[in-house]
């Protein structure tokens, strides 16, 4: 109860009323200025790690590693900077033969350079070193940027050819694609508010067009595996409007992608992940009317999305299952029928905890 009564008051009283030396402290871990984002071009490095170690580091609470970062700057030159890696996640973690990682920069090695105003972002890495298992990183690269062409309230990407040299041979191990994310408090910075850690959020602690086009756009992607009140491959923005957004993150696990390693939410007794069930907050008419009208005008350029320079990297039998997919959400969110039964019918009361069983 307690942590219900801070978030509502978040919610509702603007940031500025903050103590001064929290809106201090918050500041103070914010970059002022990320450009590595603001560059849709795939970017060149190597990352020379000893691999065999980081592939050992699958506790909870590992060290963080050193490793050196190698590209060619936008001088011509090459550039090698050092950083340190450490191994994140829980389900990939354990299961997947490259572990996800997170990177930590530091700030005099990265001043002047691409790098700069990165602190310690994702990088989504493949879990096998397979030609189907890149191809999941590009997919859900892609459904950033779709969630992106949707609404500024979501994390940029940036994605890579990542060469991973072994430091201990000195050997290449793997050259696949992979993709920084930007960090939360980088995303705050960008749109003006803060991140909030507080859980058990639920429907009336948000902004209702917020969490419409939030849960329209899990249904449109597939995904199950979120959960907006526990925190669970989600965020709660506060905006200095008052107003508290949740934004998504985190989509191995949809059907747009359908991984042969995504399995969908066990209480939702699903068949497969390519089997949606729209699990988000019921809101206002009104409300999803706004989202369902961003969706329809943001239509072509999200299919854009899968012809341009990046979208043509996607195999093609993949590329067009996910826009069949995207064709299946379309026809449901313009058909009256199917959108009472399938969405007002199917969402969360706005007093029920959407906490998943994993």
């Amino acid at each position: 109860m307690k942590k219900r009564i801070v978030m509502l008051a978040l919610a509702i009283g603007s940031l500025s009323s903050l103590p001064a030396a929290a809106q201090d402290s918050t500041k103070a871990k914010i970059p002022k200025q990320v450009t590595f984002f603001e560059s849709s071009a795939p970017i060149d490095m190597t990352l020379t790690v000893n691999l065999r170690q980081l592939q050992r580091d699958k506790a909870d609470s590992v060290p963080w590693r050193n490793a050196t970062l190698t590209w060619i700057g936008e001088d011509g030159k090459q550039a090698t900077i050092p950083l340190k890696l450490k191994t994140r996640g829980i389900w990939r973690l354990k299961k997947c033969e490259f572990p996800p990682i997170r990177m930590n920069f530091a700030k005099t090695a990265v001043k002047g350079t691409e790098f700069q105003g990165l602190d310690k972002p994702k990088l989504v890495t493949f879990c096998r070193d397979t030609q189907l298992h890149e191809q999941y990183v590009i997919q859900e690269f892609q459904l950033y940027r779709v969630y992106q062409t949707l609404t500024p309230d979501s994390h940029r990407v940036r994605l890579i050819r990542l060469s991973y040299v072994d430091s201990a041979s000195g050997k290449l191990e793997a050259k696949r694609f992979a993709f920084i994310e930007e960090e939360p408090e980088a995303l705050a910075n960008r749109l003006g508010g803060n991140m909030l850690k507080d859980k058990g959020a639920r429907a009336d602690d948000l902004d209702d067009d917020a969490i419409a086009l939030f849960g329209l756009f899990e249904y449109m992607i597939g995904n199950t595996d979120f959960s907006i009140s526990s925190l669970h491959n989600a965020e709660l923005l506060a905006r200095h409007d008052g107003l508290v957004r949740p934004i998504a993150y985190d989509f191995d696990f949809s059907g747009a992608i359908n991984t042969t390693y995504a399995t969908p939410e066990p209480k939702l007794r699903l068949d497969n992940v390519r089997t949606r069930r729209y699990r988000g907050y019921c809101v206002d008419p009104a409300s999803y009317a706004k989202a369902v009208a961003q969706f329809n005008a943001k239509k072509a350029d999200i299919y854009a999305l899968y012809e341009d320079r990046i979208g043509k990297m996607i195999l093609p039998r993949l590329k067009d299952s996910a826009l069949e997919y995207f064709d299946e959400f379309y026809k449901t969110i313009n058909d009256r029928g199917a959108f009472e039964s399938q969405i007002i019918e199917s969402c969360l009361p706005r007093d029920k905890s959407d906490a998943p069983n994993r």
